[in-house]
């Protein structure tokens, strides 16, 4: 299993990612482990805001990418509506994924 993944960190940004264990992922960038993203180094980071699961690891990418395409308005709707097929329909196959919430 796959999981993608929006953090908001400190400075009101949102990082997406993906990971096949994702408390392993998110201590690596809370706590600003080498192995954390460049990013979030630089961030400090505060929560997560949502997380999707998905078989297999291209799918994973691919929802990684397009939310990563998104403009931060979109973001910031998808973080509240959890609706995939809103903003991403047209672009992959939203029933590929399971919206898990925010706890990890």
């Amino acid at each position: 299993m796959y999981y993608i993944y929006m953090l908001r960190c400190e400075d009101n940004s949102i990082y997406t990612g993906i990971t096949n264990d994702i408390k392993r992922r998110w201590e690596e960038h809370h706590s600003k482990d080498e192995k954390g993203a460049k990013y979030t180094k630089g961030h400090n980071v505060l929560k997560i805001e949502a997380l999707w699961i998905t078989e297999d690891r291209k799918l994973a990418s691919k929802l990684e990418y397009h939310i990563k395409h998104l403009q931060k308005e979109k973001k910031e709707e998808l973080i509240k509506t959890k609706d995939l097929e809103k903003y991403l329909s047209k672009k992959i196959e939203c029933e590929k994924y399971q919206y898990m919430g925010n706890k990890i």
